[in-house]
């Protein structure tokens, strides 16, 4: 017989960091900070620096809650750390966080679990300089002309990314995709309606949330019009049929599942004109902001945020003790 786990009080949202999503992920830990908060957890909301770690150790919070966006919080390595730490803590393991960050992977993991993505290829920049630029580029576009899409292999909200129509525009793209990250993922442009899923499991395993439809009034749904009020319209749920919505629910929650991801995640899909929807990325930590597809698709599911935000805390506390 194993002891019931004690339930999370204390909580300690991590927020900031320094990576190139550092606002969006203040923003996104004082919206969680005050969910726990209104459902009576104890919060401190800490921004990670060289006194983080020893601060956990002297005071071991119940549960951690990263909120980091980018490399500092989906990189893997603060989870890692938190896993030898012996401290719960909200979301996908260390290693799971890793796969997902990693696009090129990532999209490998899900086509073998049947799961469609677009085609593509993942170029260094070491192989795009010491080959040739002109000459990689033309092979590329034997196999995969215009339209593309260019995006770093690593990294969140759209930076970096381009929406390639002419090889012009595909050289500027990979120099851009380069200030991001060593590795460009170029990939098929497939023509559809943009959705993004969330997931959620506190305990009873994973269930998708409504799918929010994205419409960006510019075409292209960057950094500006993701964060942006105005920039974008939202359709929570999607304005698709219901056995489009049926498919697309099935894509995400596989895809989830070949990953390994736990207690929260959004997976990014494209449907296009035959209602085949693709995967793109998973977030194992979507944005929590006032103007996410995460909050809206909680919302259109009729939940309550602080509510769902304090199970999730004690998700964590439980699988911990497993």
């Amino acid at each position: 017989m194993t002891d019931t786990p004690a339930p999370a009080r204390r909580v300690v949202v991590l927020a900031g960091g320094i990576s190139h999503e550092r606002d969006i992920s203040l923003k996104s830990g004082r919206r969680v900070a005050d969910g726990l908060a209104a459902h009576g957890l104890e919060v401190t909301l800490l921004d990670p620096d060289a006194a983080l770690l020893p601060a956990l150790l002297a005071d071991r919070p119940d549960v951690v809650w990263p909120t980091l966006h980018g490399a500092s919080g989906e990189d893997g390595a603060l989870r890692s750390l938190l896993e030898f730490m012996g401290l719960p803590y909200v979301g996908s393991s260390a290693s799971a966080t890793r796969l997902a960050w990693d696009k090129p992977r990532a999209k490998t993991i899900v086509e073998r679990a049947g799961v469609p993505t677009p085609h593509s290829i993942a170029l260094t920049r070491d192989a795009f300089r010491e080959l040739g630029a002109e000459s990689v580029l033309a092979v590329v576009r034997g196999e995969l002309p215009p339209p593309v899409a260019v995006k770093p292999a690593q990294g969140g909200s759209a930076q970096g990314v381009s929406l390639v129509d002419t090889d012009d525009e595909l050289r500027r793209a990979m120099v851009l995709a380069y200030t991001y990250c060593d590795v460009a993922l170029i990939e098929q442009r497939i023509t559809g309606v943009e959705v993004a899923i969330g997931i959620i499991d506190t305990g009873d395993g994973p269930v998708a949330l409504p799918a929010v439809e994205i419409e960006p009034l510019s075409g292209v749904y960057g950094f500006e019009a993701r964060y942006n009020a105005g920039e974008t319209r939202f359709y929570a749920p999607a304005r698709i049929d219901e056995a489009t919505a049926a498919r697309a629910t099935e894509v995400a929650l596989a895809a989830h599942r070949a990953l390994g991801l736990r207690h929260i995640s959004r997976i990014d899909l494209i449907i296009d004109g035959a209602g085949t929807p693709w995967f793109l990325e998973a977030s194992v930590m979507p944005g929590l902001t006032e103007t996410s597809t995460f909050a809206l698709a909680l919302e259109a599911a009729g939940h309550d945020v602080g509510w769902v935000y304090a199970e999730l805390a004690q998700a964590a506390v439980r699988d911990a003790r497993r």
